[in-house]
């Protein structure tokens, strides 16, 4: 597996939030990611994204890059 942040690169997250419905708050994307069983380091990395709001998966990745 590719790692990033949290030992899991962007694509790995991507997976869990297949389904969630954009525009998205943060809350949304943890709930789609429970709903799509996503491990505890996936959660917790959601989590700690800065944003609130969410207009689209490319908008969890500027998130996700602004980690590191």
């Amino acid at each position: 597996m590719t790692r990033g942040v949290g030992g899991h690169s962007p694509a790995n997250i991507q997976q869990f939030l297949g389904g969630v419905q954009y525009p998205a708050n943060k809350e949304a994307l943890i709930e789609q990611a429970r709903q799509n069983q996503a491990p505890r380091e996936v959660l917790e990395t959601i989590e700690h994204l800065r944003r609130e709001e969410y207009g689209g998966p490319q908008d969890v990745m500027k998130a996700y890059g602004e980690l590191q």
